[in-house]
């Protein structure tokens, strides 16, 4: 038989509390969070680009 690799108690605690750190809800959270910086960002160009005059020939 191939022998198998065993993990430390160590190495397996710490892929599982990875594991649990990075539940769905914190990893919604951080893309809605990414969403509104962008939406605020997008917003202010709006406003930045919309205050200039129209230039005339």
């Amino acid at each position: 038989m191939a022998e198998t690799p065993k993990l430390s108690v160590e190495k397996a605690l710490s892929k599982l509390r990875e594991n649990d750190a990075k539940s769905d809800s914190a990893v919604r959270d951080e893309k809605s969070d990414a969403l509104n910086k962008e939406i605020k960002r997008m917003r202010a160009q709006r406003l930045r680009l919309g205050q200039q005059p129209p230039k005339r020939d």
